[in-house]
């Protein structure tokens, strides 16, 4: 056993070495053991006679330095054989390492490191799984939060000890693999290392072992390579981290699936040594292998699984191997891979008993199907436990009643009837027998096509009887009576031993009148269809009459699919294809449909009813050829990987030349997508689809890889793609099925065999033998392996693809490079995935849809905007600062979904770091109007209110800028206008809406609209509404805080408070010119009479002030109360602001000649010729302790709702101060703020001089 390091002075007393090197020294005691004289016998004696728990080892390692006299022990051991085991894993290991380091010092310290990491992870492997962690685990998570700044929703899922190396150095530490980060922290030697990597930016991850890294898993992110070693359990670690990743790439392809399967069923007892999300993944990692080698659906969970013995009638032989139970099956694989394979649904079973023991079949187990087979399963262990399993899965079977069907995808699963029962049996006499049992399910438009109750090639075909095909016919009929043979020793249907017996026939070919059963049962299409009757007819029903994207696309493609056979050339068939394809659609609209789907769906309706073949489609789709069909077709990019990955492992020759010429990228998606059918005649290609539902993909990387073996030399002088392409093509052609019996159809690609010799004609059943005997070698689990491999590569390379098309997408007049856009991008990202990490409730990661157009796949809310904000932005505001990113946020949500994209983002932050002094103005004055300053943050909310009711104008015009971003809304808008200004509702928006909707589209009329949209976002600085008096205040307030942390902070205080001042003034005089003669102070505000109907807003609008609107000596009293205390400017009226009605009105009623007015009164107060006799309560905020403009008093005093300034007058005030000029002037570099953030995102650290690693983005 591993010992914690301890020293040791005279190294040889007792002890006798028997084995050395330059770090380590292997001891044996004396007096153990042959030999050993006089001194072994005394100390034989010794340990003999001392107490037992005194007791010394007989074997031990100590590790040593050459200079040093100092030794420590590392390990002792009991046995020869447990000692030899603790060397070599330090020869293996360490020794490499050990000899890069310089220092002896340096050495010591890194042994003892590693020696107490392998003893913590030795304590914590050998808890005992039955007893409640003492709490080791929920330590590490805790370190582990603490350490990498993690929140409490980041759940750990193990940690090991390992090294990371940096450079040519290892860093002894612990990894942590969470559910979204792998993280890693070393404190060696004075040097703190800390490392965080998200899951999602992992590129490739793989487990090798080189001269420099003995055995260590590499894990690439796009910025770096990181190799970590030294693991105990380097397998167990690798798995996991698969899994991690995995699960990461699938919430980047598919949210939806990942939001379902996220969260899986919570432990019993969730605080066990081994965490509960460890035991969920590897249950997870169980029930895909489970799925994948039965075929079940998707939603079938394995509960056990145990070792047992089958007894196969066939051969009469107990074969060994594992037996497997779900809740609505029993299936048993045999060790050997060809050997048995057997699947007994639960709905099939009626009786299960235990048979007599005895020594040649202890613990037997027999299982009776309702067709009449017996399955005798023996050698089982804890018998009773599994038949009570057993029956507690049948009741709940049997209690689940036929009509409880569901459209749903998880459909009850009923006991279905006993002519449901035999259909297997019976499919070649009456394949439509499951749907026959679904009690009429039907829909009246599928029970009148023929194609409801078989395929279309037995509707089509010449009646001409296999008798009179010759040679054809008499090779057709052997191969039914060999299939006959084969159905009696080894059971028909569903419940069928799978032998290597049966995948020789398959291989030989399925018969034309078996086909379609036995692809059904192959596939595990015959369970789904089974256990969802009904379902097929009412998707029909349900979509009929539907129209989308799909369904334009599929009917585009209709009359392409297979327009050369019979079936397809009228309207049956054609119908048919469109039942199907619409069906599946409405299914899945993830995948929806796809180019490929219709010829393979095509196939399928030749062999099969329209629910046979939608099944069978179901079963493509989404178990074998998974993520092939979506938008992207990811899984036919990733088999194109593999693809590639195999031509160089088996045919190294022929690699490098395919990859220059650029081919395999054009073959392999048209091979794989349409599996040969689209390449190949129909005949043949048929052949090859009969072994795929077989054997899966597998049979059609072997095919491809024959089919490049067999075209070597002439693809070896090929000096072009297009060369090579025909070669291909020419070769595929010419791929003839000779026993087939259905009439030859003329294959579209028989242009390419036009030429003086056309090449020799291959059978597919040579091909496909060939293909076998050369590269059979390929297995299941590497092929899995390999998808996994290049499923990181395929999906990190479209997500570049996405960054690349969203920042073409952002215009060119942003400001930001190319380069700083990017980071832009990545960090906006890692914050929408962070709402998926830590709050699945949230808008941004519910809302997600990876269908939708880029620049609208990540998208973040107002918290996770803030958060940003804060990090980015150049105007930092303290404490103020959420309060302005909730205003910016509000500014740029123009459709109102609480969410942002990509582009609204940038444009925010361009409006902050680009542009010269009157665009960021522009950008603080619109922050402090409506909508972004919203009617919480106002004293008089409903005011604010009432202004955008009355004025349809002023609601688009705060935002009728560059940061304008969804012109269909804005469309909208002016269409309202349009109909009337004023008319203010939200109702003649909806109506305007539905009439767009239903009414035939004028394109010339949108064409018109979006031009005067257009024009509207040149907006003028006369455009802006005015300011009143609480939401200058508000204004004032955020320049006070953003100068707080300038270098030049006094003279910004100074400067921004006479110019407050000075546009008090103005107000105050711009009010005097444009109020009434007879002013009353017991009114509201004196431009309250122009608009009409003003008085029903008002009251509530005084109820929300306690002091009266228009009360002189109360608004004094509160001027003059916040002119002596201007500490509190930071508290008052915090979120105040809001829109007064007096703005809004004058700007309606005399918007001509108040600018005009309104410039005149400033460039008269600013050469101080105007005395202005109540303007001395307002002076006071000119006076020494004034640092800033100061908000009312919500105790003492009122907004004066009748003053107001406009933009062009604030931007006039700044001009006249040099430091405002130049504050807003000053150039800020992103960059900086971007790599601060990422730092805050990705690494931690409880000091600043510590040395770090790099850190992922």
């Amino acid at each position: 056993m591993w010992l914690g390091p301890e020293e040791v002075l005279v190294a040889n007393a007792l002890w006798v070495t028997e084995r050395a090197n330059p770090f380590f020294v292997l001891q044996r005691r004396r007096g153990h053991g042959r030999g050993g004289g006089l001194t072994g016998l005394l100390v034989g004696t010794l340990d003999v006679v001392l107490d037992s728990s005194a007791r010394v080892a007989p074997y031990r390692i100590l590790h040593q330095t050459q200079d040093s006299q100092v030794y420590w022990t590392v390990a002792c051991g009991s046995s020869r054989k447990e000692i030899t085991e603790h060397w070599e894993w330090l020869e293996n290991n360490l020794l490499q390492t050990l000899s890069i380091f310089d220092n002896e010092e340096d050495i010591t310290t890194f042994v003892k490191g590693k020696i107490h990491g392998i003893i913590a992870e030795e304590n914590k492997n050998l808890q005992p799984q039955g007893d409640e962690d003492p709490g080791k685990f929920k330590e590490a998570e805790l370190k582990m939060r603490k350490q990498f700044g993690m929140p409490e929703g980041e759940k750990l899922v193990n940690y090991y000890s390992c090294s990371y190396w940096k450079g040519r150095v290892p860093r002894q530490g612990w990894l942590y693999l969470t559910v979204n980060h792998l993280c890693f922290y070393s404190f060696l030697l004075g040097k703190e290392v800390t490392l965080v990597v998200q899951w999602v930016d992992v590129t490739g991850l793989e487990k090798n072992a080189t001269l420099l890294f003995p055995e260590s898993i590499r894990v690439d992110t796009r910025d770096q390579e990181l190799f970590f070693s030294m693991f105990l359990n380097i397998g167990e670690t690798f798995k996991l981290m698969e899994q991690l990743a995995n699960l990461a790439m699938r919430q980047l392809l598919d949210n939806e699936g990942f939001l379902e399967d996220k969260a899986p069923p919570r432990p019993a007892q969730p605080h066990r040594n081994i965490s509960a999300l460890k035991r969920d993944l590897d249950a997870r990692a169980k029930n895909e292998y489970y799925r994948a080698m039965f075929r079940l659906p998707r939603d079938e969970r394995l509960d056990g699984h145990t070792s047992c013995t089958l007894w196969t009638p066939f051969n009469k032989l107990h074969i060994p191997g594992q037996m497997f139970i779900s809740s609505n099956y029993i299936c048993f694989a045999s060790k050997e891979e060809d050997g048995c394979h057997l699947i007994i649904p639960l709905r099939e079973v009626t009786i299960v008993e235990k048979a007599d023991s005895s020594s040649v079949l202890p613990s037997p187990l027999s299982i009776s199907t309702k067709n009449k087979m017996t399955f005798l399963f023996a050698n089982l262990k804890d018998r009773d436990f599994l038949v009570e399993k057993i029956a507690d899965f049948l009741l709940k079977t049997s209690s689940k009643q036929p009509g409880d069907n569901s459209a749903g995808r998880k459909a009850s699963i009923m006991d279905p009837s006993p002519e449901s029962s035999q259909a297997p049996q019976e499919a070649s006499e009456q394949p439509a027998s499951p749907s026959s049992s679904c009690g009429g399910c039907q829909s009246s438009l599928a029970q009148e096509a023929p194609t409801a109750s078989q395929g279309l090639l037995k509707l089509f075909r010449r009646n001409a009887p296999v008798e009179d095909l010759g040679a054809k016919g008499a090779k057709e009929t052997m191969k039914e009576e060999l299939w006959n043979i084969h159905f009696s020793e080894y059971g028909r249907g569903v419940c069928m031993y799978r032998t290597a017996t049966t995948r020789d026939l398959v291989l030989k070919g399925i018969p034309e009148g078996l086909r379609g059963e036995l692809w059904l049962l192959f596939s595990g299409a015959w369970n789904e269809m089974v256990t969802h009757p009904g379902y097929y007819s009412e998707l029909v029903e349900k979509s009929t009459g539907r129209y989308s994207l799909a369904t334009e696309e599929i009917e585009r493609d209709l009359h392409r699919s297979m327009p050369e056979h019979p079936a397809f050339q009228n309207e049956l068939g054609i119908a048919a294809l469109r039942r199907v394809l619409t069906a599946y659609a409405f299914r899945n609209p993830t995948i929806g449909y796809c180019q490929a789907m219709n010829i393979v769906t095509s196939v399928l309706l030749l062999y099969g009813s329209e629910e046979e073949a939608f099944w069978l489609l179901v079963a493509l789709c989404e178990r074998m050829l998974p993520d092939y069909y979506n938008t992207r077709v990811v899984g036919a990019l990733v088999d194109q990987g593999i693809f590639e990955e195999l031509t160089r492992e088996f045919l190294p020759q022929l690699s490098e030349k395919m990859q220059d010429l650029g081919v395999i990228a054009s073959i392999s998606l048209s091979w794989f997508l349409t599996l040969f059918l689209s390449v190949m005649p129909f005949e043949s290609a048929v052949v090859i689809v009969d072994c795929f539902f077989y054997e899966g993909i597998k049979v059609v990387l072997q095919l491809a890889l024959a089919i490049l073996d067999a075209n070597m030399e002439k693809l070896l002088d090929c000096s072009d793609e297009g060369e090579a392409m025909t070669i291909l093509g020419r070769y595929l052609d010419n791929v003839v099925n000779k026993q087939s019996v259905s009439p030859p159809i003329p294959h579209l690609h028989a242009l390419l065999t036009s030429g003086d010799d056309p090449p020799e004609e291959v059978d597919i059943f040579d091909l496909l033998k060939v293909s076998y005997e050369k590269f059979s070698s390929l297995r299941a689990d590497d092929i899995e392996q390999m998808r996994f491999k290049q499923r990181l590569k395929v999906i990190q390379s479209l997500e570049d693809t996405a960054k690349r098309s969203v920042v073409r997408a952002i215009p060119g007049d942003i400001g930001f490079s190319v380069e700083e856009l990017e980071d832009l991008y990545m960090v906006f990202k890692a914050k929408h995935l962070a709402s998926q990490y830590w709050g699945s409730s949230r808008p941004a990661a519910v809302r997600r849809d990876p269908s939708l157009p880029y620049l609208e796949q990540y998208r973040i809310d107002a918290s996770q905007f803030q958060e940003l904000f804060a990090r980015l932005t150049p105007w930092a505001c303290g404490a103020h600062t959420p309060v302005l990113a909730g205003r910016m946020f509000r500014l740029l949500d123009r459709n109102k979904d609480s969410l942002i994209n990509f582009k609204e983002f940038v444009t925010g932050m361009s409006g902050m770091y680009h542009g010269d002094l009157t665009e960021k103005l522009k950008v603080l004055y619109k922050l402090h109007l409506p909508p972004a300053l919203s009617p919480e943050e106002a004293e008089s909310a409903l005011e604010a209110a009432h202004y955008f009711t009355e004025d349809s104008s002023s609601e688009a015009s705060p935002l009728a800028s560059d940061l304008d971003l969804y012109l269909p809304w804005e469309a909208q808008e002016a269409l309202r206008q349009e109909e009337g200004e004023g008319a203010g509702s939200e109702d003649v928006q909806g109506k305007g809406g539905e009439e767009k909707g239903t009414s035939p589209a004028d394109y010339r009329h949108y064409l018109q609209m979006w031009a005067k949209e257009k024009e509207v976002q040149k907006e003028t600085i006369k455009d802006f509404p005015k300011m009143n008096q609480e939401q200058f205040i508000e204004l004032c307030k955020t320049l006070y805080n953003m100068f707080s942390e300038d270098s030049m902070e006094q003279d910004l205080y100074h400067a921004i408070a006479t110019v407050a001042s000075l546009l008090l003034r103005i107000g105050e005089v711009g009010k005097r010119f444009s109020a009434q003669p007879s002013r009353k102070p017991q009114d509201g505000a004196p431009g309250e009479d122009q608009p009409p109907a003003p008085d029903p807003p008002q009251d509530p609008a005084q109820e929300l002030q306690p002091p009266a609107v228009g009360d002189p000596q109360a608004r004094a009293g509160g001027d003059t109360q916040l002119g002596k205390a201007p500490q509190e400017s930071q508290v008052v009226g915090e979120g105040g602001g809001g829109e007064g009605l007096g703005s809004p009105s004058q700007r309606l009623s005399d918007d001509e000649t108040k600018d005009d007015m309104s410039m005149s009164s400033y460039s008269v107060v600013s050469t101080g010729s105007l005395q202005c006799e109540d303007l001395a309560d307002d002076t006071v905020l000119v006076g020494a302790e004034a640092r800033s403009p100061l908000a009312p008093s919500r105790n003492g005093g009122s907004v004066d709702t009748d003053w107001s300034i406009s933009f062009e007058q604030i931007l006039a005030s700044i001009l006249t101060e040099s430091v405002l000029v130049n504050f807003f002037e000053k150039r800020m570099d992103i960059g900086l703020k971007i790599k601060d953030q990422r730092k805050v995102e990705r690494q931690f650290s409880s000091s600043s001089d510590h040395e770090h690693s790099g850190v992922s983005s």
